[in-house]
């Protein structure tokens, strides 16, 4: 699990919260945003490994 920040072309900044499995370096999952609080972040982790235990 990682943070990075870019930004878009009009210089808006976003951020993506990146699980990657490091075995195999396939991306899990990434959520896309301007903000990502920590509430968001539980929240997107339980619904991927809920995803991961039905997969």
């Amino acid at each position: 699990m990682d943070f990075m920040s870019n930004s878009s072309r009009n210089q808006r900044r976003f951020r993506t919260f990146n699980v990657i499995d490091d075995f195999n370096r396939e991306a899990l999952g990434i959520d896309i945003a301007v903000s990502l609080p920590a509430g968001r972040i539980t929240r997107y982790l339980d619904k991927l490994s809920q995803y991961i235990v039905i997969h």
